[in-house]
């Protein structure tokens, strides 16, 4: 098959969760299809990230759009700018006029047999007239992160931003999601909330997965000291917010138990909330070279997530590794993690507490769940999924697709 895959942001080296499932996906479509990659970014030209793209998929194609990031007051003026408009402002600011007319001479030359929209903040650039199967890989519920975010802000300008994001992105999500051919969600979670808004017969589930050649237990580290981890891109509100929530809740209470614990907040682009929360007991690394590095380190590994959706790549990462793993429910949503056994799941600061202190105190106890974690992830490797991805569409998307009549946008 003839396959154009468009996502929003510079894709290598992949950094966050997401660009690492879509990185191993689109690179596991290009060893048995032809696959173009559609990339287009922000600020100035970057002739070196382009090199690197088109290594890892020939004949990738790069856009620079050419917009200024200017930072936090930047973001706010352009939010305001764009607050009458319909699509959200985490959609609508990545709109692109050369990519708009990119895409649709492709799509009118009937260049591809199939496209992929990676991520919802690339639809915005996609024809209205969909005359191609296209797919929406969907990476989270993207409304739902408004929703969780609303719910946990507190009264005042936050709170009444979120809300308006919220609507905005439930209206426009339910839209693509009916005007997409066919959605790719990434847990059933995910795939019973979007069933709310169109046929679920059209949106198929793909599990996440995770490295196996790069996340392995590795015996000569077996974390004995007490280092609690936590692993994520730190300009992520979910993963900032998370971060604040274990340091002002949680960390106080596993200090007065374990003195000497230390904890490592290990991510890129740490926004200036994340930063302040480093003292003597927490570390704040920004970027590192190798996750895995601190990974093997760490005695304990935290996901203590109130907001997100979709599947969290650090947690099979961590359990590949061997590592002892402690989340919310929200956090390990979605993946196929059992509580009390490979796992442990907590929503009461307090016994999110307890739980880390008891496995810093108890080798013999972290090790049997780091053990039953590295089994269970050993069923996700990422060759696995990406062949999975490609059944759906060579022996059941396309034929399919073919025979419906095209629509525009519902």
């Amino acid at each position: 098959m003839r396959i154009l895959w468009v996502t929003a942001n510079k894709l290598v080296p992949p950094q966050s969760g997401g660009d690492i499932r879509s990185y191993q996906i689109a690179r596991s479509l290009a060893s048995r299809h032809d696959l173009t990659f559609l990339s287009y970014y922000d600020g100035a030209v970057d002739p070196e990230y382009e090199s690197a793209l088109r290594r890892e998929f020939p004949g990738a194609v790069c856009i620079c759009t050419g917009k200024l990031v200017e930072g936090t007051a930047w973001r706010a003026l352009d939010y305001v700018r764009r607050l009458t408009r319909e699509a959200p402002y985490s959609v609508s600011r990545f709109a692109s006029q050369p990519v708009r007319a990119q895409i649709a001479s492709w799509y009118a030359s009937g260049a591809f047999d199939l496209a992929v929209c990676d991520f919802l903040d690339a639809a915005v650039n996609f024809p209205d007239e969909l005359t191609i199967p296209t797919v929406l890989f969907q990476h989270n519920v993207e409304s739902e992160i408004w929703r969780r975010h609303l719910h946990n802000s507190s009264v005042g300008i936050q709170k009444l931003a979120y809300g308006i994001e919220f609507l905005k992105m439930q209206r426009y999500e339910g839209q693509a999601v009916r005007r997409f051919q066919h959605v790719i969600a990434v847990s059933k979670n995910d795939k019973e909330i979007m069933s709310a808004w169109g046929d679920p017969s059209r949106i198929s589930v793909i599990a996440t997965g995770v490295d196996l050649a790069q996340f392995r237990p590795d015996s000569s580290s077996a974390g004995a000291e007490p280092l609690v981890m936590f692993v994520g891109a730190m300009d992520w509100m979910p993963n900032v917010d998370a971060v604040g929530y274990f340091c002002e809740e949680i960390w106080p209470r596993v200090q007065e138990r374990v003195p000497e614990a230390r904890f490592r907040i290990v991510g890129r682009n740490p926004v200036p909330q994340v930063q302040s929360l480093a003292s003597s007991s927490i570390e704040v690394t920004g970027r590192v070279s190798s996750v895995i590095e601190h990974l093997r380190q760490a005695a304990v590994v935290v996901v203590p997530l109130r907001v997100g959706g979709g599947t969290r790549l650090k947690i099979y990462e961590a359990m590949a590794a061997g590592k002892t793993v402690i989340s919310t429910t929200i956090g390990a949503e979605g993946l196929d993690v059992h509580d009390g056994e490979d796992i442990v799941l907590a929503d009461d600061p307090a016994r999110f507490a307890d739980a880390v202190t008891l496995f810093l105190k108890d080798a013999n106890l972290r090790n049997r769940y780091g053990r039953a974690a590295s089994t269970l992830a050993s069923n996700y490797d990422w060759p696995a999924v990406g062949a999975r991805v490609g059944e759906i569409l060579e022996r059941r998307l396309v034929p399919a697709l073919n025979a419906m009549p095209l629509t525009g946008v519902a």
